[in-house]
């Protein structure tokens, strides 16, 4: 084991947390200075460590960039369209009186996969307040429930960045991903759930005065629902307050909901179909493949060329033409027919600018793991795993909870394993599905202050201080352990 290249990592990831938690600098800039501190303390050539830089930024985003900025640019049209609030009622009426918490927590879980969970979790609020009105409690329950539902396609079901990213840095197939994420969050939903209804009761009493008012009184006529959460959400983040202002709730002067202009709320089948056919389009890709290669007796590192009747759906599932298939979709379903054509184009410019960040913010994580690879680091720290007999889907899942605990980022904590952990795949024989998925479950542990995710939920949820810790921390951090043994149940299965 080469201590020298051990270190050169450990200053990198040291490089990133201190970057973030102690400047004025943002997880961009500290992802492509750890990548440039690791190649110094590695001891690589100084132009060598400038090339690897770029390359690693230029090849991440050619493969996952588009995908990011199409993925946005659908959920944004499902948030300014309404069809994101059709489809969270769509499922309570389904799963019926006395099964709240089910239905919110599997609302939360189908909006946040196109829709970035802070604004989603705002446009869906209304709906945990409506139905905690009319039942006159629980509503704690139900918030929980929301925003954890949220969480967990957030974190584990692309198109929302952060599996993109992790997907595209560790090379694995994005449909398997997909399928993969959907199956771990339906079998983690009970655990949010459970542990929302036994936590929920326990949280009420201590419910903020002001939240309890506005939940459980009777709005007047003309008095927007969500007034007081607007004014007990003074900690959120900018980006949620520009949601709020020009998303599904906007009553403002023609720029935000088209609603507003007289137009008609899309129904939930119609609001679907923007999600389920690139996704149906991505996973017929994959199945077909894998039907395709099996059948040619080719093992998965062989060069394939895929035989006549594949081409067509391997096109049409490649992600990046399914996803401008559901953007035109969206477009052209969900918006009324006499939406100026600005409008639409000042929408998904919104959109694209919210994604603006995080494109940086992944294709820097492609430096650091770019530099990590041509350093030698990766190889040493395989070599040092191996020697302590660590389970190689452990490597992934620990770097990631650590990040997460550092600076609260999922995103970041995902983008930070990943490239870590691409120089490992070959080395310690792990499957690049099994290493995204352990990514994407290490990030969810232990959201707390540092998390502006947690801001939004418990402002709104209403709860703060310790309650806030045992209810939105605690959360989050049961589904990371239970996410546990579903990783090693993959290792064994992929």
């Amino acid at each position: 084991m080469d201590l020298q290249l051990i270190l050169a990592l450990v200053a990198g990831i040291a490089t990133i947390v201190v970057i973030v938690l102690a400047t004025r600098l943002d997880a961009f800039i500290a992802l492509l200075l750890a990548a440039i501190v690791t190649g110094i303390v590695a001891g690589e050539d100084l132009l060598s460590i400038v090339d690897a830089v770029t390359t690693g930024f230029g090849n991440t985003l050619a493969s996952i960039g588009i995908v990011i900025g199409l993925g946005v640019g659908i959920g944004k049209i499902l948030e300014v369209s309404g069809a994101a609030d059709s489809l969270a009622r769509a499922f309570l009426r389904a799963f019926g009186k006395g099964r709240e918490p089910w239905a919110m927590g599997t609302v939360g879980s189908l909006v946040s996969i196109p829709v970035f969970c802070d604004s989603g979790y705002v446009i869906m609020n209304p709906l945990a307040r409506s139905i905690a009105r009319v039942k006159r409690g629980g509503y704690i329950t139900l918030a929980l429930a929301l925003g954890a539902g949220m969480t967990l396609t957030h974190h584990m079901v692309p198109p929302t960045p952060g599996p993109l990213a992790a997907t595209g840095i560790l090379g694995a197939d994005l449909g398997a991903v997909i399928l993969t994420g959907l199956v771990f969050t339906v079998i983690l939903l009970p655990v949010v759930v459970i542990y929302a209804r036994w936590i929920g009761p326990k949280l009420e009493p201590f419910l903020n005065v002001t939240v309890k008012h506005d939940v459980y009184t009777t709005v007047t006529a003309g008095a927007p629902e969500t007034a007081g959460a607007a004014e007990t959400a003074a900690p959120v983040s900018p980006t949620t307050e520009t949601t709020t202002a020009g998303g599904a709730a906007d009553t403002g002067d023609g720029t935000g909901s088209p609603r507003t202009a007289g137009g008609r709320q899309p129904g939930a089948v119609l609001g679907f179909l923007p999600l389920i056919i690139p996704l149906l389009l991505i996973v017929a890709n994959t199945v077909s493949t894998a039907i395709d290669r099996n059948a040619q007796g080719m093992l998965a590192g062989d060069d394939y060329e895929p035989s006549a009747w594949v081409a067509p759906i391997a096109f049409l599932g490649n992600p990046v033409v399914a996803l401008i298939i559901g953007l035109v979709l969206a477009v052209y379903t969900l918006l009324p027919r006499l939406t100026p054509r600005t409008q639409v184009q000042a929408w998904l410019a919104d959109g694209a600018a919210s994604a603006g960040l995080i494109l940086l913010i992944t294709g820097a994580g492609g430096s650091f793991g770019m530099v990590l690879r041509e350093s030698g680091v990766g190889d040493a720290l395989a070599e040092a795993i191996a020697s302590i007999s660590l389970p190689a889907l452990l490597v992934p899942f620990i770097i990631a909870s650590l990040v997460r605990i550092a600076q609260g980022s999922g995103t970041v904590a995902m983008i930070t394993a990943a490239s870590v952990t691409a120089p490992l795949i070959a080395p310690l024989g792990l499957s690049p599905l099994v290493a995204v998925m352990a990514c994407t479950a290490g990030s969810m542990v232990f959201s707390y202050f540092n998390d502006s995710y947690f801001w939004v939920v418990t402002r709104f949820a209403g709860l703060d201080g310790v309650q806030a810790i045992k209810g939105w921390s605690g959360i989050t951090t049961a589904v990371w352990l239970g996410s546990i043994p579903l990783l090693f149940v993959l290792d064994l299965v992929v």
